[in-house]
């Protein structure tokens, strides 16, 4: 993608992300929000999902198993309204951008590793992908400081990916639980080498593929 295709993309999502999140981000600063602890608590809000996943919280019953993509989908929509009321309020700074960036890193690390002690990625392949994103965090901070711009640049940028999980987390749960009804016991694939420690659905096993494509293209 070009420079010009990846600015259009941004004015895009910024327009069609401020005229849904306007309610919300004008009770956050009514309510004296500031954008660095609105990073916070959406980095809270990921480590108690990342934590469920790690205890298999997804499997525990068909009714706790929605909690962790409402938590997901909650804490992405924090990561939104951070900057937003940075840029309402006048107090975008480089000191937030950096609490920001940092805390969006721990939170897909703590993500993965939820992932890999849940079993839903074997050990392995968890830590290459943790690589990847300590690689690519790394090599976007080199690109930027020398002046490459690197926003809308790869396969999915991060707020894909978090809508990317939460529906993949929302099918997996729905084709999960409804087999189980229905045939009283889930349809499954059993652990694949290298990918899962436990069964898991077809449709859970394609996304891990297309997060880890992600991930290295991005």
């Amino acid at each position: 993608m070009n420079e010009k295709g990846s600015s259009e993309k941004r004015k895009n999502q910024q327009k069609i992300s401020s005229r849904y999140i306007d309610l919300p981000v004008r009770f956050l600063i009514k309510h004296n929000f500031t954008p660095n602890k609105i990073s916070v608590i959406g980095f809270i809000l990921f480590l108690i999902a990342s934590l469920l996943i790690g205890l298999g919280g997804l499997y525990f019953s068909i009714w706790f198993a929605w909690i962790i993509p409402s938590i997901m989908g909650i804490a992405g929509a924090f990561d939104l309204f951070d900057g937003e009321v940075a840029r309402r309020t006048g107090k975008e700074s480089q000191a937030g951008a950096f609490l920001d960036s940092n805390l969006d890193r721990l939170s897909d690390a703590l993500f993965i590793l939820g992932l890999i002690y849940g079993g839903l990625i074997n050990y392995l392949l968890g830590y290459i992908i943790l690589f990847l994103v300590i690689m690519i965090s790394y090599t976007r901070s080199r690109a930027e400081n020398e002046g490459v711009n690197m926003k809308g640049i790869g396969f999915m940028e991060r707020a894909d990916r978090i809508l990317f999980m939460i529906f993949t987390i929302i099918i997996e749960l729905t084709f999960y639980f409804s087999t189980f009804l229905i045939f009283g016991d889930p349809i499954t694939i059993p652990p694949i080498p290298i990918i899962t420690n436990v069964p898991v659905s077809p449709i859970f096993l394609i996304a891990i593929i297309i997060f880890v494509f992600s991930l290295i293209y991005t």
